[in-house]
């Protein structure tokens, strides 16, 4: 019997998706970016025992507009991600690291 070849994540997503740096790569990582933070308003939402109206009530913004931030189908606005966090009572920590490039000015 012939052993079967196995491929890590990475590899799959390098060949199918594209390598890290592309355009196709890095709007995959993007999207991937905002389903992991809409599952981390629901989750917050849920344990805090709030509905979407009434979280959006407290972020002044409709309940639709909640839906879609946890499903990630809109692009929300950084600042409405925060007003949602803090309605959460929940602490947001963001991680910034510079790329060893050199920035060029015209």
């Amino acid at each position: 019997m012939k052993a079967m070849k196995t491929y890590s994540l990475d590899e799959m997503i390098d060949k199918h998706i594209g390598k890290t740096g592309t355009p196709k790569r890095e709007e995959f990582e993007n999207e991937l970016r905002l389903d992991l933070l809409g599952e981390a308003i629901k989750k917050a939402r849920k344990e805090r025992h709030l509905t979407q109206e009434q979280l959006g009530h407290l972020v002044g913004v409709k309940k639709a507009q909640i839906s879609k931030i946890e499903n990630s189908l809109t692009d929300a606005r950084f600042d409405t991600i925060i007003k949602v966090f803090k309605a959460l009572n929940a602490k947001v920590i963001f991680n910034v690291e510079l790329l060893n490039q050199t920035i060029k000015l015209a």
